[in-house]
């Protein structure tokens, strides 16, 4: 094996295939990186047997061959060379790399004992823009538990239904929707409907792989979930089991409603929440007489704060508490200039969603106040 390649062009592709590459696995050659020196260009592979990622690379090819070469060592390597040609040989049992005046050798292991590339025909897929999808994933991503224990919840629901995508997750604290209507190309077929649980760490991988521009293809088969984009192609294990039934969580009713805007909520909550301290909630109070929310927080030994914010406010004067972390997460990535607060009582689950459109939902359970 024997080719050139920019060293920008290289340390990308080991960007694109870091996330499959095992760090704990007491196989080495999962370690690794399988380089494949083909006829038209480089192929990259990782695995950790539940992500496969795939990406091809243009470069110079003088000899055809593969070869895995230890992962971590090798990005050290190319992270460490200046910006001009790689020259990479397969010597015996080690690669070679050469750039500039800088010359390596290292290791390698074999190229036969790596795992196969999964080959999946997906049974259903959709093409979502990258943008778009990323947007949403943003939306659900701060609710995604990271508890093992209850491995369903550390997925992203994932629903295509009736035109429309679908996403959802919940750490049993909270819970965050997105949905925005899919708008599929004239000459496409008809989006197929279907209902998966999606690793919430694959989701945002992808969307930070993906570039800002074109689609991502999905497809769905019977155990897997694969992801296209670009040159690169992203095989992952869905997460088995049954996600809870969140709308049944979803209060029927409310006795107050709020509209606010966005960033006067959000900034009041991260300034008295430098005071809330050793998980002290912030205290949310809406009068209705005044219009006005009152944002607080208290420690004792640390100090308190308060800001009062205007607001559009119908129905009862409640006063709630929730974790101050909980409330930056969902205002921080909520559309729009306004939201819309609801809530029934001060011990049951306060709601923020978009105005205008409901393509987002946040619910978070409150915390019982010290009066």
């Amino acid at each position: 094996m024997k080719f050139t390649i920019a060293r920008e062009q290289l340390a990308h592709s080991i960007r694109m295939v870091a996330k499959a590459m095992s760090s704990h696995s007491t196989i080495p050659v999962l370690s690794g990186i399988h380089i494949s020196a083909v006829a038209d260009g480089i192929i990259f592979e990782t695995t950790d047997l539940d992500i496969s990622i795939r990406h091809i690379e243009e470069a110079l090819i003088e000899e055809q061959g593969a070869l895995v070469v230890p992962g971590k060592i090798f990005n050290d390597i190319i992270n460490s060379l200046p910006e001009e040609a790689v020259f990479l040989e397969k010597t015996g049992e080690k690669l070679k790399i050469t750039c500039s005046g800088t010359t390596f050798e290292i290791a390698t292991l074999n190229a036969l004992d790596f795992p196969q590339f999964p080959q999946i025909i997906p049974s259903r897929s959709l093409e979502v823009p990258s943008v778009q999808l990323s947007n949403m994933v943003k939306k659900v991503g701060k609710a995604v538990s990271k508890d093992v224990s209850r491995a369903v919840l550390t997925g992203i629901y994932f629903e295509v239904k009736e035109g429309q995508l679908r996403l959802a997750s919940t750490d049993s604290y909270r819970l965050a929707i997105t949905k925005e209507t899919l708008t599929p190309a004239p000459d496409a077929p008809p989006i197929e409907e279907f209902t998966t649980i999606i690793p919430g760490s694959v989701l945002d991988e992808v969307c930070r792989l993906a570039p800002n521009t074109g689609d991502i293809k999905i497809g769905e088969s019977e155990n897997q979930i694969i992801f296209q984009f670009g040159s690169t192609t992203f095989i992952s294990r869905k997460i088995e089991g049954n996600y809870p039934n969140f709308e049944q969580i979803v209060p029927a009713e409310k006795s107050v409603s709020v509209v606010v805007e966005k960033e006067l909520l959000l900034t009041a909550v991260k300034r008295v929440s430098i005071v809330a301290k050793n998980a002290s909630p912030i205290r949310i109070s809406l009068h209705a007489d005044t219009q006005q929310i009152e944002v607080t927080a208290q420690t004792p030994d640390v100090g308190e704060a308060k800001e009062n914010i205007p607001a559009q406010i119908d129905g009862d004067e409640i006063e709630i508490g929730f974790n101050h972390q909980y409330i930056l997460d969902g205002l921080s990535v909520a559309g729009g200039e306004e939201l819309l607060f609801e809530a029934q009582t001060s011990i049951k689950p306060g709601i923020f969603k978009s105005i205008g459109n409901d393509d987002y939902f946040y619910l978070t359970m409150p915390v019982r106040l010290d009066r």
